[in-house]
């Protein structure tokens, strides 16, 4: 008994070492953190609008039915990523013709409302997720996460952070092509 108890401490070690190495591993891409819902029905969930916007609010259903994928994008005004990347979504939107959907999450409405005066409402319908619970149901670990969903409800993409900078915007981009959204380029 006295010798297992012993190997306790050593096992424990052992994991925690292996996850510290795994964390280190420079072929790692953090911002890839698998998701259980690619290939899934996006999770059901209702949404009010958020008081003060002229936006409808943001269901499931307003996700089905599409003739082309949409974004749906998680955000709140106090994230400064989110800030970062608002300038991306709007061109989306403006330039490519994206349907952006929006999910403020944890968000006092009178600072969303704000927030998206001062630097314009891209999104199409935005769902106020005051409690997080339907960030829970998509399963983000935090903002801002931005997914694309097909027209039959399926979430086809993930993107975990900000697209901010070339290299994450060419990859949502061509995220956008492989899913449809947008034309492939000759």
């Amino acid at each position: 008994m006295k010798r297992a108890v012993a190997i306790i401490p050593l096992v424990l070690a052992v994991i925690v070492g292996g996850f510290f190495l795994w964390g280190l591993n420079p072929n790692r891409d953090p911002s890839e953190i698998p998701s259980v819902l690619i290939s899934q029905p996006a999770p059901s969930f209702i949404l009010g609008p958020v008081p003060g916007l002229d936006v409808q609010g943001l269901s499931r259903e307003n996700l089905l039915g599409n003739p082309t994928p949409v974004v749906v994008n998680v955000f709140a005004s106090w994230c400064v990523p989110c800030r970062a990347e608002h300038a991306v979504l709007s061109a989306l939107v403006e330039r490519d013709g994206v349907r952006l959907f929006g999910i403020n999450y944890k968000d006092q409405p009178v600072d969303a409302v704000n927030w998206l005066q001062n630097l314009g409402n891209p999104y199409e319908r935005i769902g106020l997720d005051l409690s997080g619970r339907a960030g829970i149901e998509w399963g983000i670990s935090g903002v801002p996460e931005t997914f694309i969903v097909g027209g039959d409800g399926t979430v086809l993409y993930r993107y975990v952070g900000p697209i901010v900078g070339e290299e994450a915007v060419s990859t949502f981009r061509q995220a956008l092509r492989q899913a449809g959204v947008l034309e492939e380029r000759s």
